[in-house]
């Protein structure tokens, strides 16, 4: 996983979970990079994005639905 600044040439298609609430404590992800998930904090948009490995994110989000996930 690795933390940048995005100063990419595409613009990212951000969105929260449908299940976010309207506080603004929420993480926004862009499924619109090959390769990786960037992932940010939505009360601040222009701060740096994680970047995290598509195949890690897919992991933890099955892991989440099976109610798998202990952290």
């Amino acid at each position: 996983m690795t933390e940048h600044t995005n100063n990419a040439s595409t613009p990212r298609t951000w969105r929260t979970s449908s299940y976010s609430s309207n506080g603004g404590d929420c993480v926004e992800v862009a499924a619109n990079v090959p390769g990786v998930v960037p992932v940010r904090d939505s009360k601040d948009p222009h701060s740096p994005e994680l970047s995290v490995p598509q195949t890690s994110w897919s992991s933890f989000l099955a892991s989440i639905k099976e109610g798998t996930r202990t952290t």
